[in-house]
């Protein structure tokens, strides 16, 4: 089963606990309030279910971390303490070592999980690095060889209560959490529009009226043709020339720029309702309570 740091998993759970935090308590034994170390972390199943308290043992063993089963803490809120049930100087010292760096699967869980089943029947694990002459001899009839009946296909934290299970003594609050969608926007470039000018060209064509002139010569027969005239009429001449001056119009063809439109560039805002859907976890309360009566408020 995979395991999270309860601040990955939910990371504003301190909303969630009404503002009480369990990280940084002081973690002392039971009956003895002798101080272990403190909480340094929490980890969760995959639905937020408290499973183990990561426990500094600065106090017992200097820089040493383990694994405590939420069902062998009781939270005192009260006190700002977290008492240990069941938990002594040796079974700390035989506990893995927790590190953030290794992987926490079965086969480290069950060794977790091992020295803590039975800890009035508790056997110190035996080191393989020591030759068995240095090993202490083994009290018989005080310590039993733990036998380890659970499998890890089929495992799962609610088979084992008393290292997993929130009782009624210890654990006086239950917290049952649900998850919600919360919608929120966030405002993103999805691209850009460029406006610029171009050039084009066009044939354009104008009429334009023009006057050209030109020569007509008439021939016209008096109407006193043939009449007689004396000699000193007629005077006979050569060489005499008539000029006319010929004018006309060519047409002047010229280029003037005019403002033709406006172009304004503007955005606006479209609004639209976007919706979707996920699944979200809830947690209910399971009662119990054979055939005894139990009235819920």
């Amino acid at each position: 089963m995979v395991l999270y740091k309860l601040q990955d998993f939910e990371p504003n759970y301190r909303d969630t606990l009404e503002g009480q935090d369990i990280n940084g308590l002081g973690v002392y034994t039971q009956g003895t309030d002798e101080k272990v170390g403190t909480v340094s972390d929490i980890l969760v199943d995959e639905e937020g279910h408290f499973r183990y308290l990561v426990v500094d043992l600065g106090f017992w063993i200097f820089g040493k971390k383990v694994l405590l089963p939420i069902g062998r803490a009781r939270i005192d809120y009260n006190a700002d303490r977290v008492y240990t049930i069941g938990l002594t100087r040796e079974q700390a010292e035989d506990l893995p070592e927790f590190s953030e760096r290794q992987a926490l699967d079965y086969d480290y869980e069950e060794r977790v999980r091992g020295i803590y089943r039975q800890p009035t029947d508790y056997v110190k694990p035996v080191d393989p690095l020591l030759p068995l002459e240095a090993t202490p001899p083994v009290d018989t009839t005080y310590q039993k060889p733990v036998t380890p009946t659970h499998n890890r296909d089929s495992y799962n934290y609610e088979q084992e209560p008393s290292l997993f299970g929130l009782n009624e003594q210890d654990h006086q609050t239950l917290r049952l959490y649900e998850e919600r969608l919360i919608a929120s926007k966030r405002r993103q470039k999805t691209g850009e529009v460029a406006i610029g000018k171009r050039v084009e060209t066009d044939t354009a064509r104008v009429a334009v009226p023009i006057e050209k002139e030109r020569v007509v010569i008439e021939r016209v027969t008096p109407a006193d043709a043939g009449t007689a005239v004396s000699g000193r009429e007629a005077d006979f001449r050569g060489g005499e020339v008539a000029r006319v001056e010929i004018h006309e119009e060519t047409a002047e063809i010229r280029k003037e720029a005019f403002l033709r439109e406006e172009v304004r560039v503007k955005k606006v805002v479209d609004q639209e309702t976007v919706e979707t859907q996920e699944t979200v976890r809830r947690e209910e309360l399971d009662v119990n309570s054979g055939n005894l009566p139990v009235e819920e408020r």
